[in-house]
């Protein structure tokens, strides 16, 4: 089918703020689309109320409103405008909500405005609870037992019926917002009534847990030709009952026989071609894992989270291939843009294995409830890339970039096994960790599975990396078994610690040994095609498909997953830094570990690594690309948090030096610079130990601030009263201050 030709002007509604739920995947998804409607000729409106997305740019529309998204708002736009359709799939539930809104109004209809892409009537099959449920009971696909309720004294009635433990999902929200698993009444009287307030239309599924059950995902696209394919299978590490945003997720799918796996792909096509779906949708079911039995869970009628982290796990551009399928373009019209020979009606294949970690904001709320359930929690999160599960898994811990570089970075020695056995559920941002705690003290495969429910299959693995962790320290400077540690992910750091070295001395062993990483590419079609992309993932391996660039290049460092402090604004510097380079004449290279975001699409840069950014990942880089200089400063504090390392080991780094950056992070060498201008401060003092920090303290007088160097969004800040009560909440606040400061 051609593109549509009486289509001229189209409206793209944005997501608004950043927030749980609604994070950087939808300035990336808005983005990708607008550009793809604008290379088809295209005029694109968009309007978004967050000033701090490439979204927002006027290079991306032609028309951008930055205004609330609200009905009034955009009525006014509409009415001015004049656009003859509106794509609203690509600005999460914010933007689905509003074309909800638009249609009832009837404004739509009264300027003659098309919904492009997804109807609202599949829309509303799939976020309305009663009718998504009548639907799959047309289609003979198994929903698990519930009831809609529209009042509290329902909801507890149809609980009552069904029995406990229960799941309350309210309609239309976002992230699951509202929902959560329900043990008795009076619990369910809280929840639900929260629930009603928080849907938009008032009403609750009641629904029968089926917390245990594996879950799987699939990310699928389809056509106006009913042409349909999977895009990505997603397979959750943590069973039904944790958000999939704040489960450990793996791609594609692991421990599924091909009858399994057979079976849920023909169920999800099946669903997306009954919603007459144009474009992309996220599906969500659960597997039994003792028999053939399965449940679909929910339909996403939009891009998610989960869509950018299938985007970057396959290479495949979900929201760019949504906006054309949206005009009338057709799967097997589209060229891949990866390869750029094929069509985009190839499913993609990979032969590598993808791992995405949330990242949660416990770090800066402390105190927070730190339970995972039914409602997302994860304000980001991180994607690494091996050639196997332990890899991958091992690269995405040290992405996290919580002080954790391996899974004995965090122990529970104060627990006993029993206790650390029961804090496995409910689950905690921790359970990784304690679940590796539980092995290495020779707990059983089979006791953590019952008490977790996670499959034994991941647990093997977890397994497998202990088991090399104790060969490393029973067998120190062995070469046979640093290969085997970096074939499966194994940092140098850790493995310097083990071996009581330091980093720089395992590198340099590491390099006399002649083990360095090999690159590979991200295709698509698991190298049965040539490909055009340049997205590169590393691992110890011989062949290297990444050869180093002739013209002069430049290493523009990300800036790591979305969390409080530090956010979708770094992503925004970082593709305007690599817009610069290259119009500067220079390659732009960069390097991060973020699926969310636009810098991590393989057509902004000239070439991309998806890497930790730690020293290690991005000295890699630097060996194989030998850039003219290293861009650390529009990365926020990851970046610059390695300035110093990076200069260490002989790079280059441009725009502010190392001295200046010193001088802006430095508490101490920051007050020389203003009593040096001769500038008003508030007096304070430095302190660098716990004991010279009380004493300081004394002299400064109370209340006082506390104030970290090196740290992100002022963390470890903390106001200090003279109570007893405040002055060990003070010195709680300094033992935050030297954890979290970049201070050695």
């Amino acid at each position: 089918m051609p593109k549509r030709a009486d289509i001229k002007k189209i409206l793209v509604i944005g997501s608004g703020p950043i927030i749980i739920g609604q994070a950087a995947e939808f300035d990336y998804s808005g983005t990708q689309a607008s550009l793809s409607l604008r290379e088809e000729g295209y005029s694109v409106v968009l309007v978004n109320s967050n000033p701090a997305t490439i979204m927002t740019d006027t290079e991306i529309a032609d028309q951008v409103y930055i205004e609330p998204l609200t009905l009034p708002f955009i009525k006014r736009i509409l009415r001015k405008e004049r656009p003859d359709a509106l794509l609203a799939t690509i600005g999460g539930q914010t933007a689905l909500n509003l074309a909800k809104e638009l249609a009832e109004d009837g404004i739509l209809e009264e300027l003659k405005i098309e919904l492009l892409g997804t109807k609202l009537k599949a829309i509303e099959a799939a976020e309305d609870r009663e009718k998504f449920k009548q639907l799959m009971e047309a289609l003979k696909e198994p929903v698990p037992e519930s009831r809609i309720a529209r009042t509290l004294e329902q909801a507890v009635h149809f609980a009552d019926q069904i029995g406990y433990p229960i799941i309350v999902r309210p309609a239309y929200t976002l992230g699951g917002t509202g929902g959560e698993i329900v043990e008795n009444s009076e619990q369910l009287t809280e929840v639900a009534k929260n629930g009603l307030e928080l849907s938009p239309v008032t009403q609750v599924l009641i629904e029968k847990s089926i917390a245990g059950y594996k879950e799987i995902e699939f990310e699928v696209m389809r056509d106006g030709n009913d042409n349909a394919l999977i895009v990505a299978s997603m397979e959750n590490f943590d069973p039904v009952g944790i958000h999939t945003v704040d489960s450990i997720v793996v791609s594609p799918v692991q421990t599924l026989s091909d009858r399994e796996y057979q079976m849920l792909r023909d169920a999800a096509l099946k669903i997306i071609r009954a919603l007459k779906i144009e474009g992309g949708v996220n599906i969500q079911l659960a597997l039994d894992p003792d028999s053939l039995r399965y449940y679909i869970i929910e339909v996403n009628p939009r891009v998610s989270r989960s869509s950018a982290l299938a985007s970057k796990a396959t290479g495949y551009p979900i929201a760019k291939m949504a906006a054309k399928i949206a005009i009338g373009l057709t799967l097997d019209e589209i060229v891949n843009p990866v390869t750029g020979t094929t069509k985009a009606e190839f499913e993609p294949a990979l032969d590598y294995v993808a791992v995405k970690i949330p990242r949660w904001p416990f770090d800066k709320f402390t105190e927070a409830d730190r339970e995972l359930g039914t409602q997302m929690k994860a304000t980001g999160e991180v994607m690494a890339i091996g050639r196997n599960f332990e890899t991958a898994l091992m690269k995405a811990i040290r992405s996290l970039e919580i002080g954790t570089f391996a899974l004995d970075d965090l122990t529970y020695s104060d627990l006993s096994n029993q206790d650390l056995l029961n804090r496995l559920m409910p689950a905690t941002d921790e359970r990784l960790f304690m679940v590796a705690d539980l092995l290495r003290r020779g707990i059983t495969i089979g006791q953590i599975q019952e008490k977790s429910q996670i499959d034994e299959f991941f647990l093997d693995k977890i397994l497998h990396l202990i088991e090399i962790e104790k060969e490393l320290k029973m067998h120190v400077l062995d070469f046979k078994i640093l290969k085997i540690a970096k074939e499966n992910g194994f940092p140098d750091v850790t493995i310097a610690r083990y071996w009581q070295l330091e980093e720089k001395e395992l590198r340099h062993l590491r390099k006399k040994e002649d083990l360095f990483p090999v690159y590979k590419m991200v295709d698509t079609v698991a190298g049965e095609f040539s490909s055009k992309t340049p997205y590169y993932y590393s691992t110890y391996e011989l062949e290297n498909e990444s050869l180093k660039e002739k013209r002069p290049s430049v290493l523009v460092v990300g800036s790591g997953p979305i969390r409080i402090g530090q956010g979708v604004e770094f992503d925004y510097a970082t593709v305007h830094c690599v817009k610069a380079i290259q119009k500067a004449g220079y390659k732009a290279i960069v390097i991060n570990s973020n699926p969310e975001t636009v810098s991590t699409d393989f057509s902004v840069s000239d070439k991309l690594y998806f890497e930790p950014l730690t020293l290690e990942d991005v000295l890699n880089v630097i060996d194989l690309e030998k850039p003219i200089g290293v861009v650390v400063q529009f990365g926020g504090q990851t970046a610059i948090n390695l300035a110093g390392r990076l200069e260490n080991n002989g790079v280059k780094l441009l725009g502010t030096s190392l001295k200046d950056i010193n001088r802006s992070e430095d508490r101490e060498d920051f007050n020389q610079v203003i009593k040096k201008l001769d500038l008003s401060q508030p007096f304070g003092k430095t302190a660098t130990t716990v004991t010279q920090a009380l004493s300081v303290a004394e002299e400064v007088g109370y209340p006082l601030l506390i104030r970290p160097s090196y740290v992100l969004g002022r963390s470890g800040n903390g106001n200090c009263d003279k109570s007893p009560r405040s002055i060990r909440l003070y010195e709680k606040s300094c033992e935050s201050f030297f954890k979290t400061s970049g201070f050695n």
